[in-house]
């Protein structure tokens, strides 16, 4: 979980003030799946062969740790498997965001109750069973059900506002 932003840097060199992290994290929390009306989540994971490879991926923030679910033999999987270093492209309602971290897979049952609870509230419907979230559809980004859930937590971010008011602002956390 991302407990503080430890700093933040205006990118911006007009003596603007920098975007507040609020603002990112404001539309972070309503973010819903592509279906319902929300933004694509790109992954960006590195190969063993050190190739990157992106693919989208619905996201779910809660808590500060962004959610998202994979195949279990999907190249995203298997690259996260072999090193969690990934980052998060999304355009918000009026940001564009980099997110840079680690991710990693939950067996947690209460974890993957609560975060199976909040994609259901977000409208996608998502059950438990035993360590992987199912459901009676398929992604649009994933093969068939069952599937890993995944935590990713954020390092770094960068945002890029794509309205008024404008800026761009790194931000740096602390996890």
């Amino acid at each position: 979980m991302i407990s503080v932003v430890i700093d933040s840097t205006n990118l911006v060199r007009d003596g603007s003030d920098p975007i507040p992290w609020s603002r990112a994290l404001g539309q972070l929390e309503q973010l819903r799946p592509a279906g319902g009306s929300g933004p694509t989540c790109w992954l960006s994971t590195i190969g063993t062969d050190g190739r990157p490879h992106v693919a989208g991926v619905v996201g779910c923030w809660l808590d500060g740790i962004l959610y998202f679910v994979s195949g279990p033999r999907t190249r995203k999987a298997r690259n996260l498997a072999a090193d969690p270093r990934c980052s998060f492209a999304i355009s918000l309602r009026d940001l564009d965001l980099v997110l840079e971290g680690t991710a990693r897979r939950v067996e947690d049952p209460t974890t993957l109750s609560q975060v199976a609870a909040r994609f259901t509230e977000r409208g996608w419907p998502l059950t438990v069973e035993d360590d992987v979230v199912t459901a009676p559809f398929w992604a649009p980004t994933a093969p068939p059900p069952p599937w890993h859930l995944h935590a990713f937590m954020p390092a770094s971010a960068l945002g890029v506002a794509t309205s008024a008011p404008s800026g761009a602002t790194r931000w740096r956390f602390r996890q």
